[in-house]
């Protein structure tokens, strides 16, 4: 992996390569430059994880000419297909050298959907939602028992904005999240359940099921579960599979030419 990141900036195939180096005994994300190749001997595939491809497009927007690598797994791609798709950035800008994808350190359910799930306490599964049921799984609650156990986890937000800010794909310059209008801001606890709702209806159609929100939470609300369930509605009724190719138009795009609906139950 050194050598070949070392072969993309010696050839300028990238200028800069954005990967994880070890400080202070924590794992950071770190530029390496052709200028310090010699810091290459301190690039670790890290299994704590940041937003790469969002790290990037800011660098981007701030100097768009330059060609930025990045170390990622199979969701950054995804990430970066929809940052494409919205036009945040432009093919070629990033590339990605692809590693294996591997359990997070915060929470081991969140960064694969395969993993054997894990008991979180009695209280969790009686009030709330096990995060790692399925759609399906959930749905077979009634609708007045979904109410309840989503009302549960969405009254432990502490609203942090840490699932908004740790997205890839999050990039609206003004965020409805804080708009006065709709959101009060300051106000703790935020209005439940408006505040995670809000970002829902923005995550359908954009969500690459990265697992980062749910690493950001303090407090382990099922925010994967909340996404896939709004991103299969748009599957179900659009054909749309988000991050499958960067020459996809976005879903805005086709949800505005899309035939009415009926309407269909949330989870």
């Amino acid at each position: 992996m050194k050598d070949r990141v070392r072969e993309w900036l010696g050839t300028s195939k990238v200028d800069l390569f954005l990967g994880y180096k070890t400080v202070d005994g924590h794992p950071l994300p770190h530029a390496f430059s052709k200028e310090n190749l010699d810091e290459l001997e301190q690039l670790i595939v890290s299994p704590a994880r940041y937003s790469l491809e969002k790290l990037a497009t800011e660098i981007l927007k701030i100097q768009p000419a330059l060609k930025i690598g990045i170390l990622g797994r199979d969701c950054n791609r995804r990430a970066v297909n929809v940052l494409t798709v919205h036009q945040q950035i432009t093919p070629g800008q990033i590339e990605i050298l692809e590693v294996n994808c591997c359990p997070s350190q915060l929470h081991k359910h969140a960064d694969c959907s395969s993993l054997s799930p894990q008991t979180y306490g009695a209280v969790k599964l009686e009030l709330g939602i096990d995060n790692n049921m399925s759609v399906a799984q959930l749905e077979q609650n009634n609708q007045e028992t979904l109410f309840a156990k989503w009302q549960y986890e969405f009254q432990k937000c502490l609203k942090c904005y840490g699932c908004r800010d740790i997205c890839p794909v999050c990039f609206c310059k003004e965020c409805s999240l804080e708009h006065g209008e709709l959101i009060a801001t300051g106000g703790l606890p935020p209005e439940i359940p408006l505040f995670h709702l809000v970002r829902a209806v923005h995550m359908a159609g954009r969500c690459i099921d990265c697992g980062l929100c749910e690493d950001a939470c303090p407090v382990d609300i099922p925010l994967r579960l909340l996404y896939r369930k709004v991103n299969g509605i748009v599957k179900d009724l659009f054909g749309y599979e988000t991050g499958v190719s960067h020459e996809q138009p976005p879903f805005s795009i086709l949800g505005e030419n899309a035939p009415a609906e009926p309407h269909r139950e949330a989870v």
